[in-house]
């Protein structure tokens, strides 16, 4: 049912972000709906690091939607950014992209077999897909149908009409630029920035053309082969007559702009444009638009000139991936949402947005750290039905589970991620097999479909098939390893007999936990039941050795899934074979 009630916190960063935002749009529109907004470039794989540009504000509007208020969560779609380069790790990308280079993205093919009409549509597409399954609402918004449906005539003219104000705004920062100094970003940025950043010669300043005509904030798309590489060499102010030439194929020509819907505001220009066009009230921005000369800050300048206002704009920090380097769409190759809503379910990614505030990076893992971080989660929801959690962690679990429109479907029977990881390894997605191995984890409360699991167990199983290394992979020997069982002494015989004589009384998870982890104790003369606090050092030494026997017997390596899993996954009676019973 419907999520409407108050916050159960008011100290977390959603909600003093929730008070700041409703507080001041009241301020500015009394009465009308709350606006938020985030921008996505399709220029490429959309990633986790672009996620947060999302995540920040709809966070935020769905806890204005619980209070009751009317807020939009508008996602700009840069898909009218010119085509910078060709991103590494797309399939079937080859040479022939290149010759595409300074048109639109929705000018641009898409990667061949898609089922999209362009580029920018084809990585648009994903996006919106795993936005859905996070149960992220929003208004999408295409530059592409903005500009050339002509909806932002009237600001083009007035941005060129008071050029000269805008050119003094960008003047105070120009001296202040380090062009050897590449951009680090993860908000999309204008393609033109980045190409002029990069010192690749593109016939555009970072914040509009300049040369002996004098300053413009607006890009004419070439008539002829539709790329940006054109320089506006005059203007009238009173017919609106635009003059470009074009460096790439040396078209030139003279249109009305007042009729013209083939060009776009530069993105210094075009941001603060889109915050007073829209009635943006809250956006937030990369740390990299926290500099002097930033376009966030130049914006707020700038934003003044359109009759508007900056918006409140929190600075977000970076989303990393355990084992790899910061992300980037340009080199291509990163994980993006639909990568992890492959291995975990919508909750878990909802929850590692929402549980850190937006300064404060984080990595999400792709590694053997997503047990952890199941397990954490798990422990957390626990808590929460118990009664116990804090109400930050409630409030953090409130916003993972489901927004103002109800909670997203869950796993009914959500049982350890590892555990269900270690059973798709070693049954290779079998599922009679599996099931079997399931229910035998509890034998008061036995699991009767694999349904009761999903899909969490579908999660463990890609991640099982596409995130381990082969040579970590799970085997279970064929046959038992005779030569390893006729060298052993008298302690190890002793401690396989105690596990063997135990293994019927205690086949369950918590039995076969309790069983190996008390054998070594039994061994040392202590009582199975023994804590820590009252067992030696060396009886932790005695269980590594012993699980490590296990093991080897088992699979033939020193480590492998948790004993109890990998006990009841092979199964009882080729247990005893493996262990020369």
């Amino acid at each position: 049912m419907p999520i409407v009630a108050q916050s159960t916190e008011t100290t977390d960063w959603v909600s003093r972000f929730a008070d700041e935002v409703i507080e001041e749009s009241e301020r500015r529109a009394p009465g009308k709906p709350v606006v938020v907004a985030s921008g996505l470039s399709p220029s490429g794989p959309i990633h986790l690091g672009n996620l947060r540009e999302v995540m920040t504000p709809h966070l935020v509007a769905d806890e204005i939607r619980r209070r009751g208020h009317q807020v939009r969560h508008l996602i700009s779609w840069d898909d009218y950014d010119r085509y910078r380069k060709v991103p590494n790790g797309v399939d079937g990308v080859d040479g022939t992209w290149a010759e595409h280079i300074g048109k639109p993205l929705t000018s641009v093919p898409a990667p061949k077999g898609s089922a999209h009409p362009n580029w920018a549509e084809h990585f648009k597409a994903a996006m919106v897909d795993a936005l859905a399954e996070m149960g992220v609402e929003f208004d999408g918004i295409s530059q592409t149908e903005q500009y050339t449906s002509g909806v932002y005539r009237e600001q083009i003219l007035h941005a060129m009409k008071h050029r000269g104000d805008i050119d003094a705004i960008l003047a105070q920062y120009r001296t202040k630029k380090d062009p050897a100094k590449k951009p680090q970003s993860q908000k999309p940025v204008d393609e033109a920035e980045l190409e002029a950043a990069e010192g690749s010669g593109a016939a555009a300043e970072d914040d509009g053309s300049s040369g002996s005509a004098g300053y413009f904030p607006y890009k004419p798309f070439c008539g002829q082969c539709e790329k940006d590489l054109t320089t506006v060499t005059a203007y009238d102010d009173a017919t609106t007559e635009l003059s470009y030439t074009c460096t790439a194929c040396g078209f030139a020509e003279t249109v009305a702009l007042n009729e013209f819907n083939r060009g776009k505001l530069v993105w210094k220009v075009d941001w603060p444009m889109r915050w007073a066009y829209e009635g943006v009230v809250f956006e937030p921005s990369g740390v990299d638009h926290s500099s002097p000369g930033s376009s966030f800050q130049v914006g707020g300048q700038i934003v003044g000139i359109f009759g508007g206002k900056q918006p409140i704009g929190p600075m977000y920090a970076f989303v990393g991936i355990s084992g790899m380097a910061k992300m980037s769409s340009s080199k291509g190759g990163v994980p993006t949402p639909a990568d992890a809503l492959k291995i975990m379910e919508p909750q878990l990614l909802r929850w590692l947005y929402a549980r850190r505030r937006p300064n404060q990076s984080f990595k999400i893992a792709f590694d053997q750290e997503i047990q952890r971080l199941y397990d954490e989660w798990d422990k957390l929801d626990a808590k929460v039905t118990d009664g116990s959690a804090l109400p930050a962690d409630v409030a953090a679990h409130s916003r993972a589970v489901g927004t103002a429109a109800g909670e997203l479907p869950r796993t009914p029977r959500p049982m350890p991620y590892r555990t269900l990881a270690s059973v798709a390894d070693i049954t290779a997605g079998a599922e009679a097999q599996t099931l079997r191995i399931l229910s035998e984890l509890d034998p008061t409360d036995p699991l009767s479909s694999l349904d009761a699991v999903r899909p969490r167990l579908d999660k463990a199983e890609a991640w099982i098939n596409t995130h381990v290394p082969a040579d970590q992979r799970t085997i279970v020997r064929d046959e038992p390893d005779a030569e390893l069982l006729k060298s052993l002494d008298e302690q190890a015989q002793g401690s396989l007999r105690l596990l063997l004589d135990g293994l019927a009384d205690h086949w369950s998870l918590d039995g076969l936990t309790h069983l190996v982890y008390g054998v070594p104790k039994v061994q040392a003369g202590f009582s199975a039941d023994a804590t820590p606090k009252e067992l030696p050092p060396e009886i932790k030494t005695a269980q590594r050795s012993f699980f490590a026997l296990l093991y080897h017997l088992l699979v033939g390596r020193d480590t492998g899934p948790r004993l109890p899993t990998l006990l009841l996954a092979v199964g009882q009676d080729r247990v005893r074979a493996l262990l020369g019973e």
